[in-house]
């Protein structure tokens, strides 16, 4: 029997192109269209697994909403069965919807998948869900030297996320990527991506608003908005939104943490003027806003924007410095009732 293998996958943080993976999409339909593009990284935040082989089941064990380990639970590596707990909406829907295909391209497999510790905060806009499917797909991969591609396991995690009812964009699975900057192209159903060298480190501060959401609601209200071709989401998640990478890009790769933090105070602004009318009961994010114009935000950061779909989940910032990150956390901590992880681009 092979011995167990540990395994680490980190969250997601899309530092630019919020919503462009599904609106490059409708490019499938309406080539007019401008494609999406996004530029994620992984966290330093994530999920630590131990798998190991398992006969004829696949046994699963999380670190269930209240930070508790539940016991495992067996489940039979039987891909229609699979299906059905990953329809089922349950906690562990996520893991079954990737083995349910991983064991529809190669029958006969079994696995044991032992999540034994999370860093990474539920919910937040971080792809925590993501990061459980892309760790399921490594676990098999690593477990049974199946010779998976990164390209592959996100491939798997994405469509074994959609089995669950989500309606998750492909920029999520970006996570398999870890610490390597990524930008990502969509283009109708296809989706390039490049790698990004950054010359100098990058000091970002994720905060946790301790808020809530309705990620569905901005989702169905956005997607409606963008289909009834109104023209001020277009242009924010089409060409303003390319122009905005391009010199996200070009700041990432020159270490110019300034002009990231500024082009990113740029893209809130951009986003609320242009896209957060469309959904304006979540949108208005009374919180993320309270946090990006505190005034130890404009001191020690050089600027700010939501994370993920928006709304009052999370806020990021560049901080000017590491001790900067460090004194902006706690204030932020002690004053506003948020809590804060760090994050750092390495070049």
């Amino acid at each position: 029997m092979s011995a167990a293998v540990e395994l680490f996958a980190p969250g997601r943080l899309c530092l630019f192109g919020e919503h462009s993976d599904w609106a490059g999409g409708h490019r499938r339909s309406d080539p007019s269209l401008t494609p999406g593009e996004c530029l994620v990284v992984g966290t330093d935040q994530g999920l630590y697994a131990r798998a190991s082989d398992a006969h004829g089941i696949f046994a699963l064990s999380q670190i269930g909403p209240d930070g508790r380990r539940r016991p495992p639970v067996e489940y039979p590596a039987d891909p229609g069965a699979l299906r059905r707990i990953a329809r089922s909406a349950g906690f562990d829907s996520y893991a079954a919807g990737v083995a349910a295909l991983v064991l529809e391209r190669f029958p006969g497999l079994g696995l044991g998948l032992e999540i034994h510790r999370r860093t990474l905060p539920l919910a937040k806009g971080l792809s925590s869900s993501a990061a459980v499917c892309v760790l399921t797909a490594r676990a098999f991969d690593r477990m049974h030297s199946l010779g998976l591609s990164i390209r592959e396991e996100m491939e798997l995690a994405y469509l074994g996320e959609l089995l669950t009812g989500s309606s998750c964009g492909r920029m999520d699975q970006a996570c398999a990527y870890g610490s390597v900057p990524v930008i990502l192209n969509f283009d109708g159903d296809s989706m390039s991506i490049r790698e990004i060298r950054p010359s100098g480190r990058i000091h970002l501060l994720i905060v946790d608003l301790h808020a809530g959401k309705d990620t569905r609601r901005i989702l169905a209200d956005l997607n409606a908005a963008f289909l009834a071709g109104r023209e001020g989401i277009r242009r924010a998640l089409g060409p303003l939104n390319l122009s905005m990478l391009h010199r996200a890009e070009s700041a990432l790769e020159q270490g110019d943490a300034e002009g990231l933090g500024a082009l990113m105070t740029e893209a809130q602004s951009v986003f609320d003027s242009l896209v957060a009318p469309e959904c304006p009961s979540e949108l208005a994010a009374p919180k993320l806003h309270a946090v990006l114009s505190h005034r130890a935000s404009r001191t020690l950061a050089f600027g700010g924007k939501g994370v993920g779909s928006q709304g009052d989940g999370s806020a990021q910032l560049v901080c000017r410095s590491a001790e900067a990150r460090l004194e902006l956390a706690a204030v932020l901590e002690r004053e506003m009732g948020v809590s804060c992880l760090e994050l750092t681009v390495d070049p």
